[in-house]
């Protein structure tokens, strides 16, 4: 018998344990047994349905563990390849540019995030508290300086305001991006 014939084995006696049934005489447990409790059967639904994937898949694991991925890096040779906008636009699209240049089921992604926090760490960026008392972040004089800036725009739920980086605030994130991964590895 093979391994994943001796777990289908197995997922079958759990799943018939799990539903009420010995699995030796197929003859249904009294309602006073103890595997009949609710949370006893439900462990047991689970474990049989972790046995289901693991058969399924061939013996390998369905969900990979995200610890296994390696932390964000970007070579040099993939960083050439980013796409720079002409238009100024949102963190959070380049953000997806540059992740679209790596592998992500074997690397942690980059989040717009990260980059906004490094940018705030180095001076690009400052919080500021709205008059209804949010806070949001916004461009720095030296922010300013780099080509990141805000626009008005409009949305179902009214105007808002983004803020923005221009080509120039764009190469200077890729220029910097060495800078940004050590800061988030820190």
């Amino acid at each position: 018998m093979t391994e994943l014939e001796k777990i289908a084995y197995a997922k079958s006696y759990i799943e018939k344990l799990a539903n009420g049934i010995n699995p030796l005489t197929n003859q249904e447990v009294p309602d006073s047994d103890i595997i009949n409790n609710v949370k006893i059967s439900r462990c047991l639904f689970y474990v049989s349905d972790l046995l289901r994937q693991v058969v399924e898949n061939k013996g390998i694991s369905q969900s990979k563990n995200k610890s296994s991925k390696v932390p964000f890096q970007l070579d040099y040779e993939s960083r050439e390849k980013f796409e720079y906008s002409e238009l100024p636009i949102p963190i959070s699209e380049i953000e997806r540019r540059i992740n679209a240049l790596i592998q992500p089921e074997e690397m942690k992604k980059l989040t717009y995030k990260q980059i906004a926090d490094w940018l705030m760490e180095t001076g690009f960026l400052k919080l500021v508290v709205k008059d209804d008392g949010k806070t949001v972040r916004r461009p720095t004089d030296q922010g300013i300086d780099i080509g990141i800036s805000t626009e008005e725009r409009q949305s179902l739920r009214g105007p808002y305001t983004v803020v923005v980086y221009n080509r120039s605030a764009q190469q200077f994130i890729l220029d910097n991006l060495d800078a940004v991964i050590a800061f988030i590895q820190r």
